[in-house]
């Protein structure tokens, strides 16, 4: 069985690291939907990690651990990524003049 163990520090930092780059890249040209690719792409490996959790079969129950783990670092990138478009897509409304999708993050974004 191929697992993207998202648990390993070395993967880990490259993700963060791309993770992190896509959110600045979206940030600088002010377009919400990149930050948007990175959250479907970690909303995928999420779906991706529980679907090899519910069909494990007996032989690798050892690998229960690590697919754990590799959930709980999948929703906190989907929570740092669904932020992180919140985030831009203000930015591009505000660019734009327009009505951003949620305004219930102002008094947030005024903090930031």
């Amino acid at each position: 069985m191929i697992i993207l163990n998202m648990a390993n520090p070395v993967i880990l930092l490259l993700m963060l690291t791309a993770t992190v780059l896509l959110v600045f890249l979206a940030q600088e040209i002010k377009k919400s939907y990149i930050a948007a690719i990175g959250l479907f792409g970690y909303l995928a490996i999420l779906v991706i990690h529980v679907i090899q959790m519910v069909t494990l079969s007996g032989e690798y129950k050892i690998l229960l651990s690590t697919l754990s783990k590799c959930i709980v670092v999948d929703f906190i990138f989907v929570l740092i990524t669904f932020f992180a478009y919140l985030w831009v897509d203000d930015i591009e409304a505000k660019e734009k003049g327009k009505k951003s999708i949620a305004n219930c993050l102002d008094w947030f974004w005024k903090k930031v």
